[in-house]
């Protein structure tokens, strides 16, 4: 639609308003237009009530505006109402209403819609799956830097699903999204190197993305790669504490290779003092969720603890034998 010069005016010194703090001073120059029909301004308005900025925070208030501005074909205010339907925020969940407008929204360029636009078409999410148009999605989002699904080509290209499998196309995108922050991906990236897949075998650059993904994630499994690496001296110094230390984080997350790694850190001593209690508490983490390594580990400890325990016993009634052995004589 037309926006005259006022109104665009109007919109610029909301916006202005907006993104400087002075929440109040938006509503004031949205309202009147959002009134008058300005799909822009509705769209701006319904933002104001979704986050409860200068006004009390309603949802269902912020999903009428949205609803104005998306029916004018506003392609942000299709993208909320296609995320509103999808996560049943607001609205009930509707995945087919959600499908429809992330379409009409994708067609307009909108990337995170293109983005969810693919993830339907690659998941059979009501539609018919299919691997090329998930492609084609997911590379019009790409171009326009979203991180998302940067990621999501790298994965395809890795595993070769919809295309030949490619290392180095999935690693430059792999490189694109983890150079916006994306912790999977730098995560993946990590791996590659430390394998050496696509890329010669580089373990300072596995490192250095292992802990990208650490710091802008918290992943998990780069937390229990980077123990691993401290604990071998895989491309850095052999350091039992370092590696104890990264097994630790990981293990809090439920990583049972972390937690029956830290059962044998304890058990042994190294990179911490030995202790069999603390040992026999992440053996018993790892054995509950199923790591069969760690169900032999704490039945051996729970012997030798038993044992240890025993000695004392065994050695005071050795004592009294010899008392009355001697009282006989």
């Amino acid at each position: 639609m037309a926006i005259s010069a006022s109104a665009q005016a109007s919109i610029q010194d909301g916006m202005d308003d907006y993104y400087h703090g002075n929440f109040r001073a938006a509503l004031a120059e949205f309202r009147p237009l959002a009134d008058g029909g300005n799909a822009q301004a509705q769209y701006q308005l319904g933002m104001i009530y979704d986050l409860g900025k200068g006004i009390k925070q309603d949802r269902k208030q912020a999903l009428v505006w949205f609803r104005k501005a998306a029916e004018q074909g506003n392609p942000d205010a299709q993208l909320s109402m296609g995320l509103a339907y999808a996560d049943g925020n607001g609205v009930p969940q509707n995945s087919a209403e959600a499908l429809s407008w992330f379409r009409k929204s994708a067609e307009q360029g909108d990337r995170v819609a293109q983005f969810s636009l693919g993830v339907a078409y690659d998941n059979g999410q009501n539609v018919q799956h299919d691997v090329q148009e998930a492609l084609s999605w997911y590379r019009k989002s790409a171009a326009q830097g979203y991180a998302k699904a940067q990621y999501n080509l790298g994965m395809m290209y890795y595993s070769g699903e919809g295309v030949t499998r490619d290392f180095r196309e999935s690693l430059f995108w792999f490189r694109k999204a983890a150079d916006r922050g994306d912790a999977d991906a730098q995560y993946n990236l990590g791996v590659m190197y430390d394998n050496g897949e696509g890329v010669p075998q580089d373990y300072t650059q596995a490192m250095k993305w292992y802990r990208e993904a650490d710091k802008h994630g918290n992943i998990a499994q780069a937390q229990m790669n980077l123990g691993d690496m401290y604990f071998v001296g895989r491309g850095v110094a052999q350091d039992y504490a370092e590696a104890v230390l990264w097994f630790r984080k990981a293990a809090a997350q439920g990583r049972t290779k972390a937690q029956y790694n830290l059962g044998m850190a304890y058990k042994d001593g190294l990179g911490v003092a030995a202790d069999l209690v603390q040992a026999h508490k992440w053996f018993e983490l790892a054995a509950a969720a199923g790591d069969e390594n760690a169900e032999a580990a704490r039945k051996t400890l729970e012997a030798t603890m038993l044992f240890k325990k025993a000695e004392p016993v065994k050695a005071h009634k050795k004592k009294r034998h010899a008392k009355k052995a001697a009282d006989a004589e």
